[in-house]
């Protein structure tokens, strides 16, 4: 009887954390935007910057996960000759709902802009969300797409949002080609276990004792262990630069995470932190601020 409650309390937290929930179909006309209050105020910028999006060329691009699912995205160019960064979303989120935004921050300074669907969202293929532990393989796939798609000279920057932040971090953690010059990681959490305990607090749910059955669930059911990695351990040995950036308000990854991050990075980092922005808001809050930062970062590395 306990053997069967662990195992089934373990399948409901695999089904509530790590399995996809697909908002819609692409190409319907609607509009993904995050909900709750912080996010209202910023809602008619975010559906210029889709509508933006929308209107913008671009080519799809496709490569191949580690594990056999198809991973697709969509690139768009403002320089052939500029560097190209792959930008990552954030968890049970799309491209448009969370990165629309970012290709005009990428092309305001001078970036192509390779927006990725991640495995079980938006174009991509897969049911499972690993909060980066797999995401991170699918990061060196797109290097590796890019660098066969554009030769072997490309400069690549890859970047992220939340999970996506998480993703790019851990990704930076493994061998990487010289191609890859940085990393620009907006509202990362420091691992998994740490995020996904923190929102258990915010519920109201115990935690210490809940957390063991969603490991157990993830590596039952996923076939993946959270614990595997985070992106606190990844930049302590990370060879690239780092930009680091937070709302100080975030209520869903807390500002501190970002902090630790910063103490155990054995690169050049940077945080910039951003008052008053919530989670994910730190460009919509203050894009000149957040423009100017990524600027004296770039002009540093070329020193």
């Amino acid at each position: 009887f306990l053997l069967v409650l662990a195992v089934g309390l373990s399948y409901f937290c695999f089904f509530a954390v790590f399995l996809s929930r697909r908002k819609r179909e692409d190409g319907t006309g609607e509009y993904h935007l995050p909900p709750g209050e912080a996010f209202r105020p910023f809602h008619p910028q975010m559906i210029a910057w889709i509508d933006a999006m929308r209107a913008l060329p671009y080519r799809l691009c496709e490569t191949c996960a580690r594990d056999g699912l198809t991973l697709r995205g969509r690139y768009y160019e403002t320089d052939p000759a500029a560097p190209i960064e792959i930008l990552f979303h954030g968890y049970r989120g799309d491209p448009e709902r969370d990165m629309s935004g970012a290709i005009e921050r990428a092309f305001a300074v001078g970036h192509n802009a390779l927006v990725v669907s991640q495995r079980a969202a938006g174009e991509s293929e897969g049911r499972v969300i690993t909060f980066g532990i797999r995401e991170r393989w699918d990061c060196l796939s797109w290097v590796d797409y890019v660098i066969k798609a554009f030769g072997p000279s490309v400069r690549i920057m890859l970047s992220g949002v939340s999970m996506g932040a998480a993703t790019v971090l851990m990704a930076a953690g493994e061998p990487l080609p010289e191609n890859v010059y940085a990393i620009l990681a907006d509202c990362p959490y420091s691992s998994a276990r740490d995020i996904i305990m923190t929102v258990m607090r915010s519920r109201r749910l115990p935690a210490r004792l809940l957390y063991p059955f969603v490991r157990l669930g993830a590596r039952l059911f996923g076939h993946f262990d959270p614990d595997e990695t985070s992106p606190l351990s990844a930049i302590a040995r990370t060879r690239l630069p780092v930009i680091l950036y937070h709302g100080e308000a975030d209520g869903f990854v807390p500002c501190e995470m970002s902090r630790r991050l910063l103490a155990a990075a054995a690169a050049p980092c940077h945080l910039i932190t951003v008052p008053g922005a919530d989670h994910a808001l730190a460009y919509p809050r203050d894009p000149e601020a957040y423009l100017n930062a990524l600027r004296e970062f770039e002009a540093g590395l070329r020193l």
